[in-house]
């Protein structure tokens, strides 16, 4: 897990990268909840993504958003880290050019930057969103959204609202050539404090179904 600087738009970005075990292997990014309410690339539940997909051999980032911990720059509410984030992924997909797809991973406000990302970025096959913030923040932007991916959120989060992710599930589930797995933990708040396992059990589970099934390297 060797700690690793990237160039990005505002200066040096922190991170820790895990090299795939092939060079053909897929490329993901781990995007932090948010700066300002102690969001870092060390958070448990980020920390415990990119462990998810170090262990099945990806190509796997994670990284400070500018302003936090050695990550230089100040917090631009999320349009300055939504560049940090496609700086990192360009870093990332440098080392690995034969990268057959990409996933995206984040919590909370990450999720929200992750899904700003895959906008952006075709290569981006797949996603993981955990508690994105749709009472929070405008998700319009996912028009049509073009990755199948999977939405996990707790029904006992005060922060996220269920009622508000659902919305957006709903919104999304009407799209055309794409699949929405949405899954709710009973009891979770928004930091699934006492259900982190279950979560990962989820996430876990659909990651190898989507390797299993219709993506394949």
């Amino acid at each position: 897990m060797p700690e690793v600087i990237i160039p990005g738009p505002e200066g040096r970005l922190e991170g820790r990268y895990s090299p795939g075990k092939a060079p053909r292997m897929p490329v993901a990014i781990i995007l932090h909840p948010h700066p300002q309410s102690g969001g870092t690339m060390n958070e448990g539940i980020t920390l415990d993504l990119y462990n998810s997909f170090a262990r099945r051999g990806f190509a796997t980032l994670r990284f400070n958003f500018r302003g936090v911990g050695r990550s230089q720059g100040e917090f631009d509410n999320g349009i300055g880290e939504l560049s940090d984030a496609a700086s990192a992924l360009d870093w990332v997909q440098q080392f690995n050019p034969e990268a057959p797809f990409t996933f995206v991973a984040g919590f909370s406000f990450g999720a929200l930057i992750g899904m700003q990302l895959l906008m952006r970025r075709p290569e981006i096959r797949g996603f993981i969103s955990v508690a994105p913030p749709a009472n929070l923040y405008d998700f319009g932007f996912l028009a049509p959204c073009p990755s199948s991916g999977i939405i996990v959120n707790g029904l006992a989060d005060d922060i996220v609202t269920p009622a508000g992710v659902q919305k957006l599930v709903d919104k999304l589930k009407t799209q055309k050539h794409i699949t929405i797995e949405h899954q709710t933990i009973e009891g979770a708040n928004h930091f699934f404090e006492n259900e982190r396992d279950e979560l990962m059990k989820r996430v876990d589970a659909y990651v190898d179904m989507r390797l299993s099934s219709d993506l394949s390297y």
